[in-house]
C-alpha cells in the first residue's frame, strides 16, 4: 500500500482550533488572574486611582468624560482640562504607577497565556498521544511529522513553546498591548497585519496547508482514522524497504 498524507479537513481543524481556543481562554483567564493576586495588581490600579480622584478633586475636572461631552466645552474649559491631565500624566507617582501596572499586566498576560498554550498544546498532547489536544481528539485529528512519523516529546514542546506560545501567541499579544498603553502606534498594528498575512499566506501556500508553527517543526495536522503514522524513522524505513521489495517481486513475477 502506497504511503500517502491524508490531511485533515479544513472544517474540523476549524472547530478543533475552536474548542481548543475556548479551554486555552479559560486556562489563560485564571492564571492571569492568580499573577494578578500574587503581584497585588488591583492594589497598585487602585493606587492610580487615587491619583487621579486627588487631580479631579483639586482641579474640578472629570478624566472620565466622554468625547462626546469634552466637544462641548467651552474653548477654557477645554484648555483647562488638557493642562490639567498634562500635569497629571508627568506626576512623578503616576508615572511610576502607570509603569508598574504596564509591566505587571504584561506578567500577568504571558504567565497566564504559558500556562494555557502549555496544558492545551503540551500537557494534553502528551497523555492523548499523536500530538491531539481536546478538540483534534474529538474530531478524529492528530499531528504528525511530515514523513508521517510520530511526534517526539521534544518536538511537540517546539512546536507548542516556541511556535504557538511566542510566536504566534506572546508577540501580537505584546504588542497589542503596547498599543492600548501608547507605547507604540501604527508600527505595532502593520506588524500585528503584517503576521496576519503570514499566517494566513503560509497556510494558502503550503501543501499540507500547515501553520507556522508546523513549519518550524516540520509536522502536519492529518486525519487519525486513515493515516499511517510510524513510531520511529527506522520503522518508516523498514515499512519502505518492505514495500519496495514487494514491487521488485511483482515485476519480476
Amino acid at each position: 500500500m502506497a504511503l500517502s498524507l491524508q490531511k485533515a479537513n479544513f472544517w474540523k481543524r476549524i472547530s478543533a482550533w475552536l474548542l481548543d481556543f475556548i479551554l486555552l481562554a479559560v486556562l489563560s483567564v485564571g492564571g492571569m488572574a492568580l499573577t494578578g493576586v500574587i503581584l497585588n495588581y488591583d492594589a497598585h490600579a487602585a493606587e492610580l486611582t487615587a491619583y487621579q480622584a486627588e487631580y479631579e478633586d483639586a482641579y474640578g475636572v472629570d478624566f472620565e468624560i466622554t468625547q462626546e461631552d469634552f466637544e462641548k466645552l467651552t474653548q477654557e474649559q477645554k484648555d483647562k482640562y488638557n493642562d490639567v491631565f498634562d500635569e497629571f500624566s508627568k506626576d512623578e507617582r503616576v508615572v511610576k504607577t502607570h509603569s508598574t501596572l504596564f509591566y505587571m499586566t504584561i506578567a500577568m498576560m504571558s504567565v497566564g497565556l504559558f500556562i494555557g498554550v502549555l496544558v492545551v498544546e503540551f500537557i494534553v498532547p502528551l497523555f492523548l498521544h499523536n500530538g491531539q489536544t481536546v478538540g483534534k481528539k474529538v474530531f478524529g485529528l492528530a499531528v504528525m511529522r511530515t514523513t508521517c512519523v510520530r511526534l517526539t516529546d521534544s518536538v511537540l514542546f517546539i512546536r507548542a513553546l516556541f511556535g504557538k506560545y511566542i510566536i504566534e501567541t506572546m508577540f501580537p499579544a505584546v504588542l497589542m498591548l503596547m498599543i492600548y498603553y501608547g507605547a507604540i502606534d501604527i508600527v505595532g498594528t502593520i506588524t500585528i497585519i503584517l503576521l496576519l498575512i503570514l499566517q494566513i499566506g503560509v497556510l494558502i501556500a503550503t501543501q499540507t496547508n500547515s501553520a507556522i508553527h508546523d513549519l518550524l517543526t516540520d509536522t502536519v495536522v492529518v486525519d487519525m482514522a486513515s493515516q499511517q503514522i510510524f513510531d520511529t524513522e527506522e520503522e518508516l524505513i523498514a515499512y519502505k524497504q518492505e514495500q519496495h521489495a514487494q514491487e521488485v517481486a511483482r515485476k519480476e513475477y
